[in-house]
């Protein structure tokens, strides 16, 4: 494969459409036959962004792996499915790369509904799964390793954060699905706990293109902090219109999941002034960051986008790759014992995957986008989750 591959730029961030499931094969340099791993991503139906940077994530940790010569003389063949962001096709994409393709592990999707809607197939085949996007918590399973914030992550210090330094009163609107619902009742009991107000609460369908009474219902509200878990392109939608409609002015945002995705699509005039959670950013400078970065140029291009889904993918997919080692093969109960008890580094310093639960340690930043960056206002360093098996 070109070092130089195609990959994910600011230009195309995104571009809705998307590729069909295809097989990506990497030059067979050993003799063995190649570890097929499925890489179980939304190409299309809103979240395409999300999905091209969690593929190109998982695709340069085992590409790079092939190029130092594999692990234990094998190489890797990258199988790429499309989940096009619906529960029913994600789950014909897993038991087609189950059955048909017979990989040895999947990493996916995005979603919280398409996670669970697999998660019974995934446990029936006994089939590791590798799940690398910030979620609502509560996945208690032997086949499913988490690389994702988690609601002590990410929701517990940014409403601290809002209560000292912005206000305690909130509107708070995402998309109708599990994650935002979940994200939000966590965001509801922290509100509480420290004596602020949630004024409204509110949830849109996929596609919406006019956020006009959401947002007359927000500015009617008065209150000081608007929290977004919108997702996708929609997300940039609602920006744009709070945007135009002059709320800036008056009303913070915080935004769960806000990346150098959503700063693609936006102009630095629309994104100045949103706060986010997140674990990695691009703006990062030590050393980690900057190693992280260089290997995505090296890639994929200078323009490819470097987000918190590159970086959690990419650091998951080298867990696997490490269980592999450890196990002496592509064995996956092997690999399942395998892959827990970990501490590797990130492109934002060390992360422990823990045996307990199979959910990682992540080091928490608390974020605002600045002239089209992401600048880093607080760095609360490594946070350890409760236990979500317990």
């Amino acid at each position: 494969m070109n070092s130089k591959a195609k990959g994910l730029t600011r230009r195309d961030a995104l571009a809705l459409g998307g590729a069909a499931a295809v097989a990506l094969a990497t030059p067979a340099l050993a003799q063995s036959a190649p570890i097929r791993v499925g890489v179980l991503q939304p190409m299309t139906g809103g979240l395409d962004a999300l999905g091209a940077q969690g593929t190109n994530g998982a695709m340069m940790a085992l590409l790079d792996a092939n190029e130092a010569g594999g692990v234990n003389g094998r190489m890797f063949e990258i199988v790429k499915a499309d989940t096009a962001t619906d529960p029913k096709t994600s789950v014909e994409r897993a038991n087609d790369l189950i059955r048909r393709e017979k990989v040895s592990a999947i990493i996916g999707p995005v979603t919280s509904a398409n996670r669970d809607a697999m998660r019974p197939t995934i446990e029936r085949a006994k089939m590791p799964l590798l799940y690398a996007t910030d979620y609502e918590g509560g996945v208690c399973s032997r086949y499913v390793t988490c690389y994702s914030a988690l609601p002590d992550h990410w929701v517990v210090p940014i409403v601290k954060f809002a209560n000292e330094n912005i206000g305690d009163s909130f509107y708070l609107v995402g998309s109708d699905y599990i994650w935002p619902r979940k994200m939000n009742e966590a965001f509801v009991g922290e509100v509480d706990k420290l004596g602020g107000t949630v004024a409204g609460e509110e949830y849109t369908p996929w596609g919406a293109k006019d956020y006009t009474a959401t947002l007359r219902k927000i500015r009617d509200a008065g209150v000081k902090t608007v929290v977004v878990t919108i997702a996708g392109a929609d997300a940039v939608t609602f920006v744009k219109q709070f945007f135009a409609a002059g709320m800036n002015k008056d009303i913070r945002m915080i935004f769960f999941g806000f990346s150098e995705n959503y700063l693609a699509g936006l102009s630095a005039e629309e994104s100045d002034g949103i706060i986010a959670p997140t674990n990695f950013t691009s703006s990062l400078t030590s050393d980690d960051a900057e190693h992280l970065k260089k290997l995505v140029s090296a890639r994929f291009g200078d323009d490819a986008i470097v987000s918190n889904t590159v970086d959690a993918h990419w650091t998951l997919t080298r867990m696997y790759i490490e269980a592999i080692r450890r196990a002496g093969g592509d064995d996956k109960e092997a690999v399942t014992d395998a892959m827990v008890d970990q501490l590797i580094r990130s492109g934002n310093g060390e992360v422990y995957l823990r045996p307990s639960d199979r959910h990682t340690d992540l080091n928490v930043l608390i974020v605002e986008a600045r002239g089209g960056k992401m600048e880093t206002l607080v760095d609360l360093g490594r946070i350890s989750a409760a236990n979500q098996c317990g």
